[in-house]
């Protein structure tokens, strides 16, 4: 599978949800540049609350498997077929979902899906965007700092 994939996870508490700190997390890029590998590979980026939203970032030498539990792939017909599915631990609930969405070669996905989530721990509630950028066939180091060929929005209110 010719994919490249980059994952931006964002994570933050109540602390950054107003003011001067929800500005900072506002600020966060959706998007980074791609390290020198080829395709296929899997970029993952998290910046959080708690490392004062600095970039933490790693690749690995391949897609995601088809089977992944947060993103599903699969090649057909000449087309990449991409599904998101959102854990199931999160709020706001997603009765209606966007379908799979196709790629055709050089084009390139943005896909944005956010959760309240409960911690562990203490109960306390947690947030998290995850952006997940997507491209089929050959890029450049830049392309995910562009506009996307085709974006999906599963943006919720997360009271």
């Amino acid at each position: 599978m010719d994919a490249v994939v980059q994952w931006v996870r964002t994570s933050w508490t109540k602390k950054s949800r107003g003011g001067a700190e929800a500005a900072r997390r506002n600020a966060v890029p959706i998007a980074f540049p791609l390290p020198a590998l080829t395709a296929p590979f899997t970029h993952v980026v998290r910046m959080s609350e708690e490392t004062d939203f600095e970039p933490r970032s790693g690749a690995e030498d391949e897609a995601p498997s088809p089977w992944d539990s947060t993103v599903r792939f699969r090649e057909a017909d000449g087309l990449l077929r991409v599904e998101v599915k959102p854990t199931p631990h999160g709020n706001p609930r997603r009765f209606r979902r966007p379908p799979a969405h196709r790629l055709a070669r050089g084009e390139w996905l943005r896909w944005q899906v956010n959760y309240r989530l409960t911690g562990v721990c203490c109960g306390e509630w947690h947030y998290r965007l995850d952006t997940l950028n997507v491209a089929y066939g050959p890029v450049s180091r830049e392309l995910f700092l562009g506009t996307p060929s085709h974006l999906v929005d599963e943006l919720g209110i997360l009271r």
